[in-house]
C-alpha cells in the first residue's frame, strides 16, 4: 500500500487499518508496519500494548522472523506482567521453532528455541499456550537427536568407530526420550563390534531388549550378536552398565 502521514489519525483509526491489511488485504507486512505507528505516535495508549503484541503476530506471518522476535521482546520487557506476556513469550519461541527446517542445518535455531519454549512451559504453565510449547519443545528436543544420529552414521559408514560411539553415547544419555533412542542402541551394538569390544556390544543389546524388545531395532541387534556367538546381556563395567541399572531401577537418566 502507499505511504501514509498518520500523523492525523486517531490511534483506532491506525489500529483499525493495521488489522484490515492484515485479515482483509491479507498483507502481514504493511500490517506490522501500521500496527508500529500506533505505538510510535501514542506509546502510552492502550492501543500502543495491543499494537505491539499483533505487530509481533504480524511479522510472523509474514516470515519477518527476526523483526517478529523484537516485537515479542519488547512486549515482554515492557509488559512482563500483562495477560499477553505468555503470548509474546510463545510467539518468541515460534520465531525459532519454525525456522527448523531439516536435520542437516545449524542447530543453533533449535538450541534457541528449545530455551524460549522452556520459559512458556515453565513460566506460564497455565496459559492456553504451554500445551501446545511442550509439544513442540518434544519434536525440537528429537530434531536435535537426530543430528547427533545423522553424524553418528556419517562416522559409522567411515569406520570411524570411536567417533560414532560418542555421537551414540550421546543421544542415549542425553535425548533418550526421543524417537532415535533404539537405533542409537543398535548403532552402538554395531560399532562396538566392530571394535571387538562384546561386553560392550552384548549390554547395549540388553538394554535395546530391555526397553524396545518388539522394535525392529533389538531384532537386528539380537541377529548381529547372535551371529558372534553371543547373546545380549549385561557385560563389562562401561558406561553403559550403569545405564542398565538405572533403567532397571527406573531411573533412566
Amino acid at each position: 500500500m502507499s505511504r501514509i502521514d498518520f500523523e492525523n489519525y486517531t490511534a483506532q483509526e491506525i489500529f483499525a487499518l493495521a488489522e484490515r491489511e492484515l485479515e482483509q488485504a491479507n498483507n502481514p507486512e504493511d500490517a506490522a508496519r501500521i500496527f508500529g505507528e500506533v505505538e510510535r505516535l501514542y506509546p502510552y495508549s492502550e492501543l500502543a500494548k495491543r499494537a505491539l503484541i499483533m505487530q509481533a503476530y504480524s511479522y510472523h506471518q509474514a516470515k519477518d522472523y527476526e523483526n517478529a522476535r523484537s516485537a515479542a521482546r519488547r512486549f515482554i520487557d515492557f509488559y512482563p506482567a500483562d495477560e499477553d506476556a505468555a503470548y509474546a513469550q510463545y510467539l518468541l519461541a515460534l520465531s525459532y521453532y519454525d525456522q527448523i527446517d531439516e536435520v542437516g542445518r545449524d542447530q543453533g535455531l533449535t538450541m534457541e528455541a528449545l530455551q524460549a519454549l522452556r520459559v512458556v512451559i515453565e513460566r506460564y504453565p497455565d496459559s492456553e499456550w504451554a500445551r501446545s510449547a511442550k509439544l513442540k519443545f518434544e519434536l525440537a528436543f528429537d530434531h536435535l537427536a537426530g543430528k547427533e544420529m545423522e553424524v553418528g552414521r556419517y562416522y559409522l559408514k567411515r569406520k570411524n568407530y570411536t567417533a560414532a560411539i560418542n555421537r551414540f553415547r550421546n543421544v542415549v544419555e542425553r535425548f533418550q526420550t526421543t524417537t532415535h533412542t533404539p537405533e542409537a542402541l543398535y548403532r552402538l551394538v554395531e560399532a562396538y563390534l566392530a571394535l571387538g569390544l562384546d561386553a560392550e556390544a552384548q549390554t547395549a543389546g540388553a538394554i535395546l531388549g530391555h526397553n524396545y524388545r518388539a522394535s525392529e531395532w533389538y531384532q537386528d541387534a539380537y541377529a548381529l550378536l547372535t551371529g558372534r556367538g553371543l547373546r545380549p546381556e549385561v557385560a563389562g563395567d562401561s558406561w553403559l552398565r550403569s545405564v542398565y541399572r538405572q533403567m532397571i531401577r527406573g531411573e533412566w537418566l
